[in-house]
């Protein structure tokens, strides 16, 4: 039932999300449906502690989607992503509900951390292409990240950030 449950949750959320799909029959061809559908599958392997597997599953869905999503990583309710070519969630990373991101966005380390080495996202974040969000920080609810920004600092919530690095051009009072 749950099955059932995550793929009309992703269904309705590329038909909000994505005006390019006319026809419900088209969501299960979008790259965001399959690479979702792929990390499931990846994860619960993962969970289990059969690597080899997870890992397989995760490297099939990158080759058929371009978006490469680590296992590892947890991952909300209805996350969309659109387009999705390049994008790459690290293994640590930490998704929550209601999350857009774009194409070619990175979640990922810095290369200097241990354990946990990628962002966690809060609740309907909106990430823009190209945009690079790196190390073990925190991006608060409701938050905007600007296309190709760098983030490499926590952000607050409800807080808009843009450039290189990243600085806040539009907070919440």
């Amino acid at each position: 039932m749950r099955c059932i449950q995550f793929i009309m949750e992703q269904v309705q959320v590329i038909r909000k999300n994505d005006p390019s799909v006319h026809h419900l029959m088209e969501c299960v061809l979008t790259p965001s449906f399959r690479a979702m559908i792929g990390y499931k599958i990846s994860h619960f392997f993962y969970q289990r502690k059969h690597f080899f597997l997870a890992r397989y599953f995760s490297e099939r869905s990158k080759r058929k989607t371009g978006i490469e999503i680590h296992p590892g990583a947890c991952i909300g309710k209805r996350l969309f992503i659109d387009h999705g070519m390049g994008v790459v969630i690290g293994e640590t990373a930490v998704i929550g509900d209601d999350v857009l991101i774009f194409h070619g966005v990175t979640l990922g380390g810095t290369g200097k951390e241990t354990k946990k080495r990628h962002p966690t996202i809060g609740n309907r974040v909106l990430i823009g292409a190209g945009a690079k969000v790196l190390g073990n920080i925190m991006i608060g609810d409701d938050a905007k990240i600007g296309a190709n920004a760098v983030v490499l600092k926590s952000v607050p919530s409800s807080a808009t950030v843009v450039g290189i690095p990243s600085s806040i051009v539009q907070a919440k009072n």
